[in-house]
């Protein structure tokens, strides 16, 4: 993958290291609000392994800076503050273009009609493979508006960790396969539900929509929201919050005041 994209779009400049103030950038943003001084300095630490871990590779005249990368690598490391960098598996490729992309693709119909369909993407996870980021997306996000296709995306990885991409990530020994099925599979028909009747002309829900896409997109999505709007997903689905809360071994909540995207504060 990354020489076929090096033969279509030439060998990109060596990038920026990130300096001092990019780090006290990344991690000035809203997101990490309320992290003690040990556990900012974990993150930072953590995050400068995924950076060194992994290629980062700018195509389309992406041109990246030091306060991107870091702004990348915190919002990647949050995820797995309690867990390692290990949990992101063996892969070591993050492909940035500078706003969001346009891959064209096969589908197949409910009638077995093949049509060719472009959709602008913000971010995509491929498993075994590499990781894409649009930079205008990563700009946007850690703002704790319950848009961050950093933590997005890296929640995808977890979940090929284990095969399946289903919204099911490997679990640690002490958390109860059943339990989190008891807690996701009710969560998600509700919210189906709801984004059906939001398409019928219906209420907006006030987490977003695309999480009804599939299980999987319902973890990544719900992922983003634990993380930047945990008050709204408690609220909304308190028994997905506490399996999150086990699963990432940390729980926001307690770190993070409401915001005006929460329902008791709109």
């Amino acid at each position: 993958m990354a020489g076929i994209l090096r033969s279509l779009f030439g060998r990109p400049a060596p990038l920026p290291i990130p300096d001092a103030a990019d780090w006290r950038g990344a991690l000035g943003l809203p997101l990490f609000v309320g992290l003690p001084d040990t556990d900012r300095a974990a993150l930072k630490a953590l995050a400068e392994e995924l950076l060194a871990s992994r290629t980062f590779t700018p195509v389309s005249g992406a041109a990246p800076t030091g306060l991107d990368l870091a702004a990348i690598a915190a919002q990647a490391a949050l995820p797995v503050l309690r867990l390692g960098a290990g949990w992101y598996g063996t892969w070591n490729e993050v492909i940035l273009y500078p706003e969001q992309f346009v891959p064209e693709r096969e589908i197949t119909d409910d009638f077995g009609i093949v049509h060719r369909v472009r959709q602008p993407l913000s971010g995509e996870a491929w498993e075994g493979g590499p990781l894409i980021l649009s930079l205008d997306d990563v700009a946007a996000s850690g703002w704790r508006d319950g848009y961050n296709v950093v933590i997005h995306e890296f929640a995808h990885k977890l979940d090929m960790k284990n095969g399946a991409v289903d919204g099911l990530p490997p679990l640690h020994g002490d958390m109860d396969p059943l339990a989190w099925a008891a807690a996701f599979g009710p969560a998600y028909d509700d919210f189906c539900r709801r984004a059906d009747a939001f398409d019928a002309g219906g209420p907006e829900p006030l987490i977003d929509p695309y999480a009804a896409e599939s299980p999987a997109e319902f973890f990544a999505v719900l992922s983003e929201y634990f993380f930047e709007l945990p008050h709204l997903l408690a609220a909304e689905y308190p028994a997905v919050h506490g399996q999150l809360a086990r699963f990432y071994r940390q729980d926001p909540l307690s770190r993070l005041e409401p915001t005006s995207h929460d329902p008791a504060t709109s």
